[in-house]
């Protein structure tokens, strides 16, 4: 049995730089056989997971070696941290990995709907010039709001700042006088203005029992009738269905979501977006470029044996 396990994707280079020089067993699709998954684990010193694999107290109970849980990530919805504590299991998310990727996702895709132009392919490869029909709007000018201010927002902002864009963003985590405020010129604000004002909103907060559904009817009303929503944090955040029906009516201009609530998402869920105007849907992948992959796999990895070098 294998020493280290690995029941997600990660960089193919990097987890076989690993297993030359360790054991390590490397499935990606581990994660969808949960037997296997707990028979392979058995006999582990490590576990590295993505988002997918739920770490609970079930799997832990068979892992009675287990002294590391590795995040490809830094979501930890999916681990039980408590019980992880409790059995001495330390869990090492990979922090900062991916900051840049998921900025850019943001950027991209509140640019797509902003300027609302890129879809038109279709239309003019059967002679259609539907110029009036498409013309949108500049970022530059247009106000940013950010919910939750910390690292990957930061790389939003230094971006946004660079397209010439206004900055707002709500987080009672951070002091008001963290020099980052007036260093990024960013106007901290509560979250009800942000709502109001902001020409984009782009969320950046974890999941947790107080931001449940926190974009919900009521949040999305209080946004401007053609502002955009981008959600790359976690799903839960935002109540899908007042966001499908806001999208419908008109009363928000757009929304990108690469995070749901039920990862994979099902067919019969999925079909509520049907026909959902001004919408960008991803599979949870604005943090998985190819060098925001690898530098997760790097981080990771030595996080991983940093901890069993330790514990012996």
């Amino acid at each position: 049995m294998a020493d280290i396990v690995i029941t997600e994707f990660m960089d193919d280079a990097v987890a076989a730089d690993l297993a030359a020089t360790h054991d390590v067993l490397y499935e990606k699709d581990l994660v969808d056989r949960p037997d296997d998954l707990v028979r392979e684990a058995a006999s582990a010193r490590a576990l590295i997971v993505r988002n997918r694999t739920r770490v609970d107290a079930a799997l832990l109970d068979a892992c009675p070696k287990l002294k590391v849980v590795g995040r490809l990530g830094v979501g930890l919805e999916r681990i039980d941290l408590d019980a992880c504590a409790a059995r001495g299991v330390e869990v090492c998310p990979a922090r900062g990995a991916n900051a840049v990727s998921v900025a850019e996702y943001v950027i991209a895709t509140m640019l797509v709907l902003l300027r609302g132009a890129y879809g038109a392919s279709g239309r003019v490869i059967t002679g259609e010039w539907p110029r009036n029909d498409l013309i949108g709007r500049e970022a530059s000018g247009a106000t940013l709001g950010l919910i939750g201010f910390g690292d990957i927002a930061r790389h939003v902002a230094s971006r946004a700042s660079a397209l010439g864009m206004n900055l707002v963003a709500y987080d009672p985590f951070v002091h008001e006088e963290d020099p980052a405020w007036r260093e990024m010129r960013v106007e901290s604000v509560s979250l009800e203005r942000l709502l109001e004002t902001s020409d984009v909103v782009s969320l950046h907060t974890p999941y947790t029992q107080e931001t449940a559904n926190m974009i919900d009817a009521a949040a999305l009303g209080r946004m401007k009738d053609d502002a955009i929503l981008v959600n790359t944090t976690r799903g839960g955040i935002v109540d899908e269905d007042a966001l499908i029906e806001a999208l419908k009516g008109g009363t928000i201009g757009g929304a990108a979501m690469d995070v749901f609530a039920q990862e994979p998402m099902s067919a019969e869920r999925g079909a509520r977006y049907a026909g959902v105007p001004n919408l960008i849907l991803t599979p949870h992948i604005a943090g998985v470029s190819i060098e925001g992959n690898r530098w997760i796999s790097v981080l990771t990895v030595q996080s991983v044996l940093r901890v069993l070098a330790r514990e012996g």
